[in-house]
């Protein structure tokens, strides 16, 4: 969810790159504040200390020509000039540092997930495990998580909260996202972008666990014996809301590039 517990749950990061994002929205907030406040304060007192039924405003002389005082004016200018100065180059340091196409340096192995939106509902596969899941994501902590996504349905908005930025996924296209979860635990990941009826109901289920737990968790899956074959992921393919979780113990080979390259022309998607 957006928020977790009452909180906005971009302002709890669990993750590298959203405790980066965090720092950066707290960063700007507070430079505009410089400039923020002292124009509230400014308005509320002009409009009391000039306000018709004053009695020392009465008296103060008229200057209908009087339109330029240099160190007030380098004041109002020269704030507001120096803010958005800091805040580009703090812009151009951390687009270059957030770019979700950037991987995360890190000694432990990465992990390759491809995401597939569907109407309603999320499709994960593990192409180096050769496990699939439904609206469930499970992930060691402490190591970075390489997302390919795309889309067999209108566009989407992949997103986890907790863990970093939303990232679009299209069809016939592939974008990339890094992200690490720093430490154990349960997150929620939304849709974050309209896609219909079921949007709403469109969310999954993130959980961070040690390099062991996410071991006997792959064991578990492998022992359900789902295998996602062409035939079942076109059954999975059609709309349906409000989907449980399920698990798929084998994929079929290539199954991700197919869903990507169907949009070519001349693609067949029978086998």
């Amino acid at each position: 969810m957006v928020f977790k517990d009452g909180n906005l749950a971009v302002f709890e990061p669990a993750g590298t790159i959203a405790a980066k994002e965090r720092d950066l929205m707290v960063i700007t907030l507070l430079l505009s504040i410089f400039v923020v406040v002292p124009v509230f304060i400014m308005t509320f007192f002009i409009v009391w200390r000039y306000r018709a039924d004053h009695a020392e405003a009465k008296g103060r002389e008229y200057k209908p020509d009087w339109d330029r005082q240099l160190s007030v004016e380098a004041v109002w200018w020269g704030i507001p000039c120096l803010i958005i100065l800091i805040l580009a180059v703090i812009t151009w340091r951390s687009t270059h540092q957030l770019d979700p196409y950037r991987a995360i340096d890190s000694p432990k192995k990465p992990i390759t997930i491809q995401v597939v939106a569907l109407q309603w509902k999320w499709l994960f596969i593990y192409p180096e495990q050769n496990v699939a899941a439904v609206n469930y994501l499970q992930i060691p902590e402490d190591t970075p998580i390489n997302f390919e996504i795309t889309s067999d349905a209108p566009m989407n908005s992949f997103w986890i909260p907790q863990l970093g930025g939303q990232m679009y996924a299209m069809e016939g296209m592939t974008s990339q996202l890094h992200l690490m979860a720093n430490q154990p635990g349960t997150y929620s990941g939304v849709s974050a972008n309209l896609s219909g009826a079921g949007f709403a109901d469109m969310k999954f289920l993130v959980r961070a666990s040690s390099g062991q737990e996410f071991s006997n968790w792959l064991k578990t899956v492998k022992q359900t014996h789902h295998d996602l074959t062409m035939d079942e992921y076109n059954r999975l393919a059609k709309p349906s809301e409000k989907n449980a979780h399920y698990y798929y113990s084998t994929v079929k080979p290539g199954l991700y590039d197919t869903i990507v390259n169907k949009f070519m022309a001349h693609q067949d998607m029978s086998y």
